[in-house]
């Protein structure tokens, strides 16, 4: 289903983000939908309107990330609306669910340039966003994912190092070699693993990115990598391979694969009598829903969100007051920041002056995306590398009774 949210009054905030996906809204969240319809009018008439396209996973697999990130997009948004909008125009958002699938997110994104969007904020997942900015690097249309970390999102070979970059494509999460890489050194600084095994799902760029640079670094520091078992997309059974790895008793097993896999695999390792620790990358978030505390104890993952600390209280008291409950997963925060990024870049193309909307006016944007330097988010201050990625540290999250807790900053 194809939504048009436009929404001027802060006070309206809280109902108009609640429905997401493919729910029904109540009558007070019809109601207060209606109001900020009427409201972007007047903004409308006023001062314009910049539209901007949201694609997201809001349904299907996997759509506990995508809802997050919708839902951090539209809080940010929402509040910059209320205080007036970019430059004194609303912003009149048009989203669609593309179900994760490369194929719908093409067609989503052929939706939006259709709808006149000046720019895009999405998709969620690496595949998906792939493959929509192939599309918008043909066209030149700004686009910002929170989420979709493989190496390949904003270049055309990541093997490659002086491969043609996207120059229109930008992330608000770092990148699979760079979790790959970080995991490597903690299990070896942090932890004194000596040996490691990895379990990755093949064929999934996500898994596979970040297997590649975990194993490589592993090489480099000195762990041997005593086991590297597959499996395939839709497999529930992983006991053939955690009798492997057990068997071989290394001192961490590194999991770089969506949640809900990874806490079958865990729950199937403890089961075949593996005691050691497991890693994994940002798909992780949400583990603790798919197996015990007992299971996941002393697991620890690589995080862009330092949950729980000071610096994001305000943005976790925010969500909370908007949706009803507390942050789901980092994903949130990476959307909210997505849209900040963006937001911010529209902002230095309306101060040019230029036609919203027109190309000059996308290549501004483009311009003012990748200048950004100094621009603080909720999880962490922004400048990008040559391959339009974000500079920023990443956090570790720990499973403690049975919640994902931030351990550190490394």
């Amino acid at each position: 289903m194809k939504k048009f949210v436009s929404v001027a009054l802060a006070a309206t905030m809280a109902l108009s983000l609640v429905a997401c996906g493919g729910a029904a809204p109540s009558a007070a969240s019809s109601a207060a939908n209606s109001t900020a319809s009427s409201a972007a009018s007047a903004a409308s008439g006023e001062g314009g309107t910049i539209k901007v396209g949201v694609l997201a996973n809001t349904s299907g697999d996997y759509a506990i990330y995508g809802n997050a990130v919708k839902n951090g997009v539209m809080l940010y948004i929402n509040e910059i609306n209320g205080k007036g909008g970019v430059n004194g125009k609303q912003i009149e958002v048009v989203d669609y669910d593309d179900k994760g699938d490369p194929t719908e997110a093409v067609t989503a994104f052929n939706r939006l340039v259709d709808d006149g969007v000046t720019a895009v904020i999405g998709s969620v997942l690496t595949g998906a966003t792939i493959a929509v900015a192939d599309e918008s690097y043909a066209i030149g249309m700004p686009q910002i994912t929170a989420s979709a970390t493989a190496a390949g999102v904003t270049v055309l070979d990541p093997e490659d190092p002086a491969s043609e970059v996207r120059t229109n494509v930008f992330r608000s999460c770092f990148i699979d070699p760079f979790q790959g890489e970080k995991m490597a050194e903690y299990a070896s600084e942090k932890l004194g693993a000596k040996t490691a095994a990895v379990i990755f799902e093949t064929g999934n760029d996500y898994s596979e990115g970040l297997k590649n640079a975990f194993v490589d670094k592993c090489k480099a520091l000195g762990i041997d990598v005593v086991s590297e078992e597959a499996y395939t997309k839709g497999d529930v059974d992983f006991k053939a391979q955690m009798t492997t790895i057990t068997g071989k008793n290394p001192d961490v097993v590194f999991c770089p694969n969506y949640y809900q896999d990874d806490g079958n695999i865990v729950k199937q390792a403890r089961a075949a009598g593996y005691t050691g620790t497991f890693m994994g990358g940002d798909g992780w978030g949400g583990v603790a829903g798919y197996a015990s505390a007992e299971e996941l104890e002393g697991s620890v993952y690589c995080s862009g969100y330092a949950a729980g600390t000071d610096d994001v209280k305000t943005f976790e008291t925010a969500y909370k007051d908007a949706y009803g409950e507390e942050v789901p997963n980092m994903f949130a925060p990476l959307g909210y920041d997505a849209a900040m990024l963006m937001c911010n870049a529209l902002s230095a193309a309306e101060d040019k002056g230029l036609e919203t909307g027109s190309d000059d006016y996308k290549a501004a944007v483009i311009d003012a995306m990748k200048n950004t330097d100094g621009l603080k988010g909720v999880t962490g201050t922004y400048k990008f590398d040559q391959y339009n990625n974000p500079i920023k540290s990443a956090a570790i999250m720990k499973l403690e009774g049975g919640k994902e807790v931030f351990s550190e900053m490394f």
